[in-house]
């Protein structure tokens, strides 16, 4: 008896396990630290690009008051960049892999609020004041958040902090629900950074644990991620890792993956669910 495709043991036949598509595992090597290098050269030439979130629009300055951008210094002295969304006057959560991922960790990063470019303006405050979570695992990023301590920063129209989900809203999985996100990574596969705003968001349905699962398999989408949909070429892209995903003024994710090919192919994104991590936070803030 001739097997294609299938094995064969015994007389029964075996299917193939499923082949699932690829996540990032080296983000500030791949994708942080040139696209930090990118942004500078740009605004330092007065010419940054609207080359962000895929498939989303420009951010203005206080529509996603929460927000903070994260210019990481990594311990070889490389700078990567991320996002982070305002808890408290001092608190602010981002995903574990800003901090540390595949042989990279950071050794301080700047916390920038109140702007809507990452390299100047706005409210900028160091911290090396990192909190990742103790089950935070690198190789396919569950359990990917992170609390940063910063020193206290006042409330303004452009500063404010996003609340977290409470009540029966810890009970909610958000499949179905439209919520924006937000951060200053591509806008496009490959898109170079040309001119335009730096901050910008996109609104996403939120889907199912299981439809997320089909493409990245039950190792690396569990009970504590979250997912949005990537069809129509709207998404979360490189550099918006640790950044908000929001509805109804709740913050609900944060940029925690996508698919190693790529922004623009129609594949979910991923995100650490912030109900799942509730207790973890509130106990740190």
């Amino acid at each position: 008896m001739k097997c294609v495709v299938l094995f064969c043991l015994f007389g029964l036949a075996i299917s193939m396990p499923a082949t699932y598509e690829p996540i990032t595992l080296d983000y500030h090597e791949t994708i942080g630290i040139p696209e930090a290098a990118a942004i500078k050269r740009s605004e330092e030439s007065a010419d940054f690009g609207g080359n962000r979130i895929v498939g989303g629009s420009a951010a203005g300055l206080g529509s996603n008051p929460w927000i903070g951008g994260l210019v990481v210094t990594l311990q070889t002295g490389q700078t990567s960049v991320c996002g982070s969304s305002l808890l408290t006057n001092t608190r602010a959560v981002t995903a574990a892999h800003c901090w540390r991922h595949g042989a990279t960790t950071a050794r301080q990063l700047v916390v920038v609020l109140g702007s809507t470019t990452l390299f100047s303006g706005g409210t900028r405050i160091t911290s090396s004041n990192v909190q990742v979570h103790a089950s935070y695992n690198p190789n396919n990023l569950n359990n990917d958040i992170a609390i940063i301590t910063i020193s206290h920063v006042g409330y303004t129209n452009n500063i404010r902090n996003i609340a977290l989900p409470t009540g029966s809203q810890l009970n909610n999985n958000f499949a179905g629900a439209t919520a924006r996100a937000a951060g200053f990574g591509l806008q496009r596969d490959g898109g170079s950074i040309t001119t335009g705003q730096t901050l910008h968001q996109v609104d996403l349905p939120v889907i199912t644990n299981a439809v997320c699962q089909s493409t990245f398999g039950s190792s690396v989408v569990v009970g504590s991620t979250l997912c949005t949909s990537g069809a129509n070429g709207r998404s979360t892209c490189g550099g918006d890792s640790g950044g908000p995903l929001v509805t109804s003024n709740i913050l609900i994710g944060v940029t925690s993956f996508g698919s190693s090919a790529g922004c623009q192919r129609g594949f979910p994104a991923g995100f650490a669910r912030v109900t799942s991590f509730a207790s973890w936070i509130n106990a740190r803030i």
